[in-house]
């Protein structure tokens, strides 16, 4: 039987089992599925940023802490922004004593602390302002935005005043707490009218009795004068003119004295007159010794 032989192999034959591997996909291995890496590195960066401390970027302001502290252990600013808070939310005046109860503090760092944040609100030109008047501080509007706020409540924005009560309302002011009387006295004329007018428009009140015969009442300006005039405090009224006030008063010192001047002198003269009218009536002196 004759021998066949096989058929040549190409080239092409061979190398087929290896192109159908490499054609062939393969199976995904489950240590690098992209899930499981991604996984893996956020676990990492997490424990990373967990091990390092974490240091705040130069500018950025982090968020204000609650306050655990209280009483003494609150730091000044923190003490003012706790009296700021308790003045926003109370909506009236608050006594020194009521906010030494309620911080925990003594009164001297709350009277401290109430004056530095009035200087605060004031400088930094913020709507509101910390008033002061008498051992008590409340938060106002801004003087300078009372047409804005006069507007929005449907109140008219200027009071009109007249000549007589603005002297009244300033002898109150520098002067109280003031009777009637001695407004009077230091006007010279009556001042009913202009009190009256002052006691309505809420710019003066009634802070008392005198304890003098007949226990007049004595008055005050109100908090609503303050904020009126854009002041914070009485302290913030305008000093007077010290040098015409000291002149006006060297004046009238020498005004009296040279009064009191001519009276003695006038005395004095009076007095050496009936010595010589005594004299006269009585005739010349004898010495003894001297011939009759």
């Amino acid at each position: 039987m004759p021998h066949t032989p096989d058929p040549p192999i190409s080239p092409a034959s061979e190398s087929a089992p290896s192109e159908q591997a490499e054609a062939q996909p393969a199976k995904p291995d489950a240590r690098r599925d992209p899930k499981v890496a991604r996984e893996q590195q956020k676990r990492a960066r997490q424990a990373i940023a967990a091990a390092t401390p974490q240091t705040p970027a130069a500018g950025a302001t982090q968020p204000p802490l609650a306050l655990e502290a209280s009483g003494d252990a609150l730091a000044p600013q923190q003490l003012r922004g706790v009296i700021e808070s308790l003045l926003f939310v109370a909506g009236r005046p608050l006594e020194y004593a009521e906010l030494r109860r309620l911080t925990g503090v003594d009164e001297a760092r709350v009277r401290a602390a109430v004056a530095e944040l009035a200087s605060e609100l004031e400088r930094a030109g913020r709507g509101v302002r910390a008033q002061l008047i008498g051992a008590s501080a409340q938060l106002v509007s801004a003087p300078e935005h009372a047409r804005f706020v006069a507007a929005l409540l449907g109140l008219p924005t200027q009071v009109r005043l007249t000549t007589a009560a603005l002297e009244t309302l300033s002898v109150i002011a520098y002067r109280q707490p003031i009777t009637r009387g001695q407004i009077e006295a230091i006007r010279g004329v009556n001042s009913d009218r202009a009190l009256a007018s002052l006691l309505q428009h809420g710019l003066a009140q009634e802070v008392g009795r005198a304890a003098t015969v007949g226990r007049p009442a004595l008055f005050g300006v109100t908090p609503e004068f303050l904020q009126q005039f854009g002041l914070t405090s009485l302290e913030s009224l305008p000093s007077p003119d010290v040098p015409r006030a000291e002149v006006a008063e060297a004046l009238r010192k020498r005004a009296a004295q040279s009064i009191r001047d001519a009276v003695n002198a006038g005395d004095a003269e009076e007095a050496r007159e009936l010595e010589r009218q005594r004299a006269a009536r009585s005739g010349p002196l004898i010495h003894e010794g001297e011939p009759e």
